[in-house]
């Protein structure tokens, strides 16, 4: 049902009846494999071609079609952009049943393997250690070429010596044009596999992965959009995420939450423009660490005369900029400061003592002191609840370690898959199999 009030037109999936040669399958009953099988934990093209074989479900599902392996992967393959839009009909459904509300919004994000191998990751210094080791070895082969003499000339030793100097060569190559595309795009590292992938750590080690996007609605935990970046941290994504899910609401939400991970003031800043109250913590309200004696927090600052005072009443005036951080310096007079009682605690610093104040430091002060306030708290108890259970849910019951596809865009129409497989199954933990079909029917 859930796919039988999917536009297939809008998703970009489309069914040429009068093409020639063999009958194409029916879309609807392709996708419909797809998500079954992803809703199980079926991913393989393989394992898919076999379900409809002998599972009765998958046969039942499909009307007694049976795709090869092939065309399973062709038609994931080939429709990789309209299979991402899935999830956004899917949300749109549960608007329509009113199972979404769209008032508070969660972000969250999750690191899952891509496939492909870290071993398969190059960088400039990986790259320049291979060279050397392969220079290395030309050389060695050259030189034994050369010690050999004209009787060892008819042996396979050198015939085998001359196929390794032209494999050392090919490689030698391709080390050189790693090198050359990482130089030119300004890039740290490339992966040979899945160019798009990144170099990420875990609690299980360092792979090659993808930085999967969650935005979870409040009122049932319903996925409301999702995404994959290559970004390894989630620093960059607060305001891009919680765009698209309003996108896809068709309005703003009113408040929009998420963990220190996404704490950027230029990221905030573009949703708190826009009249939504933004509950994220700082770095160093979510260490919880109290401030140490003559703490920053301790200085009052006179926006009048642009300057600080420090709790003994001496003046620490404007000193310097530093752009690439994006903050002014305030410094005392060293003078004053190697007279105080307190130099050596407060600072020791022959220069006397410095701080910093951000460009952006009203907007930061008026975000952490918004989420202190008991309302913001209460809901940021709940962003757990919320927006981790979805990614456990994909990991544990759907069992997903890793991507099968390659490149942004295939990742992301599975990640798209997969989040719709989470929303069916709340749906049906809502409504019931028979509730849900009724609402259907109904719209």
């Amino acid at each position: 049902m859930i796919v039988d009030a999917l536009d297939l037109a809008e998703l970009g999936i489309e069914l040429v009846p009068d093409k020639v040669g063999c009958p194409q399958y029916d879309p609807k009953a392709m996708l419909k494999l797809l998500v079954y099988g992803y809703s199980y934990g079926i991913r393989s093209s393989r394992k898919l071609e076999r379900e409809t074989h002998y599972n009765l479900s998958f046969m039942w599902l499909t009307g007694g079609l049976k795709p090869d392996h092939k065309t399973i992967a062709e038609f994931r393959r080939n429709n990789k952009k309209a299979l991402a839009k899935v999830l956004r009909q899917c949300a749109g459904l549960c608007i329509k049943l009113e199972l979404i509300a769209g008032n508070t919004l969660f972000a969250d994000g999750s690191r899952i393997r891509a496939n492909a191998s870290i071993k398969s990751n190059w960088t400039v210094d990986k790259c320049r250690k291979y060279l050397k080791g392969i220079d290395k070895r030309i050389e060695q082969i050259l030189a034994e070429c050369e010690q050999a003499d004209e009787q060892e000339r008819d042996q396979g030793s050198l015939v085998k010596l001359a196929d390794e100097l032209k494999g050392k060569e090919q490689l030698k190559a391709k080390v050189h044009a790693i090198l050359a595309e990482l130089k030119s795009e300004d890039k740290q590292s490339t992966n040979t596999t899945d160019p798009d992938c990144m170099p990420m750590h875990s609690r299980q080690g360092t792979h090659a992965a993808y930085n999967a996007q969650s935005v979870v609605d409040d009122k049932h935990g319903l996925i409301v959009n999702c995404d994959v970046v290559s970004d390894n941290h989630d620093t960059r994504q607060f305001a891009g995420q919680i765009e698209q899910a309003n996108a896809t609401l068709g309005r703003k939400c009113q408040t929009a939450c998420a963990d220190s991970g996404y704490y950027d003031l230029d990221e905030l800043q573009k949703i708190d423009a826009q009249q939504i109250e933004v509950i994220v913590p700082s770095h160093r309200q979510a260490a919880e660490a109290k401030p140490k004696p003559f703490d920053k927090s301790y200085f009052k600052y006179d926006a009048e005369r642009d300057c600080y005072i420090c709790p003994e009443g001496h003046v620490l005036r404007y000193h310097t900029m530093e752009p690439s951080k994006r903050r002014k310096v305030y410094r005392a007079k060293r003078l004053v400061c190697r007279q105080c009682q307190h130099f050596g605690v407060c600072t020791s610093c022959r220069l006397g003592r410095k701080v910093t104040r951000l460009l952006q430091e009203e907007l930061r002060d008026k975000l952490e002191a918004h989420y202190e306030r008991p309302e913001s708290q209460a809901v940021y108890e709940l962003r757990k609840q919320k927006v981790e259970l979805p990614f456990g849910h994909i990991k544990h019951n759907l069992k997903v370690g890793g991507f099968l596809l390659r490149g942004l865009a295939g990742v992301r129409a599975e990640m798209s898959l997969l989040s719709t497989c989470f929303n069916i199954a709340r749906m049906i933990g809502l409504l019931g199999v028979s509730g849900l079909t009724r609402r259907l029917a109904s719209l």
